[in-house]
C-alpha cells in the first residue's frame, strides 16, 4: 500500500513544471555566462593589441613578436578554460586539465624557435589576467 501512495504523491505531478523552470534558469545562466565570456575575450584582445602596439613602437621586432605569440597562447588558454568551465554540470563534473598544456607548449616554442624570447612570451601569455581583474571590478560596481 505504501508503494501505491508513493506513485500518487503530488511531488511527481509537479516535476514537469520544476523541470521546465530549471531549464529556463539554466538557459538564463548559460546566456549570462556566454556574455561574460565575450566581454572577457574582447577585453583580452584589446589589452593584447594595446600591449603589442606599444611594444612595436618602443621595442624591437623580436620582443614584439614574442609578446604577440604569448598573447595568442594566452587567448587559446583562456578559450579552452572557458569551454571547460562551460561544460560543468552538463556533461562534466570537473574542470578539464587540457588547457594546462598551453603554457608548456609556449615554453617549448620559445626554446625551439630562436626568434622568440621567453620573458616577453610569458608576459604576453599573462595578458589575460588584467582583463579578468578589469571585468571583476566592473562586475562589482554594477
Amino acid at each position: 500500500m505504501a508503494l501505491e501512495n508513493l506513485g500518487a504523491s503530488s511531488d511527481f505531478n509537479a516535476s514537469p513544471l520544476d523541470q521546465s523552470n530549471s531549464e529556463r534558469v539554466f538557459q538564463t545562466f548559460s546566456d549570462e555566462y556566454a556574455q561574460l565570456q565575450r566581454r572577457i575575450l574582447l577585453a583580452t584582445v584589446s589589452i593584447s593589441a594595446l600591449a603589442v602596439g606599444i611594444s612595436a613602437i618602443f621595442l624591437d621586432l623580436q620582443t614584439t613578436s614574442s609578446l604577440l605569440v604569448g598573447s595568442i597562447f594566452g587567448l587559446l588558454y583562456l578559450r579552452l578554460l572557458a569551454r571547460s568551465i562551460g561544460k560543468l554540470g552538463t556533461g562534466s563534473q570537473q574542470v578539464s586539465k587540457i588547457q594546462l598544456i598551453v603554457p608548456v607548449l609556449l615554453v617549448l616554442a620559445t626554446t625551439k624557435f630562436p626568434q622568440l624570447d621567453l620573458i616577453p612570451s610569458l608576459l604576453g601569455f599573462l595578458l589575460y589576467k588584467p582583463s579578468l581583474i578589469f571585468q571583476t571590478i566592473l562586475e562589482s560596481r554594477a
